[in-house]
């Protein structure tokens, strides 16, 4: 199973994040939780920028482009295989970045990747 980093992640079971988390845990994938909320989604609590994990195989972003400048170091000090950019998260400027560094970037939905068998 591939672990998976949601930035983003929200306790609001009203956004994409949420939905992915849970539908990534149904699926037996194991999640991190990363954002600026409080709480936890799908049993797993939400952590705050910065911690480093050093086993993550997808970084699936929730973030906009103007929010994502703060995130590319951690990201690539993460070092994952590749990075989901949901619908409305693209950004040809990180996806270079990611390129330059051996990172896959994915324009993609992760909750129709997860659906279709294709995650």
């Amino acid at each position: 199973m591939k672990k998976t980093l949601i930035i983003g992640a929200s306790p609001d079971p009203n956004r994409y994040s949420y939905k992915a988390a849970h539908m990534l845990k149904r699926f037996n994938h194991d999640i991190v939780n990363v954002g600026i909320k409080r709480g936890e989604v799908a049993g797993v609590e939400i952590e705050k920028p910065g911690q480093m994990h050093n086993d993550i195989d997808t970084i699936t972003l929730y973030i906009g482009p103007p929010l994502q400048a703060q995130y590319h170091d951690y990201i690539l000090a993460t070092k994952p295989k590749r990075v989901i950019f949901n619908p409305g998260t693209e950004n040809d400027e990180l996806e270079k970045l990611l390129d330059q560094h051996g990172i896959e970037p994915v324009e993609a939905c992760t909750l129709v990747l997860l659906s279709t068998g294709q995650y």
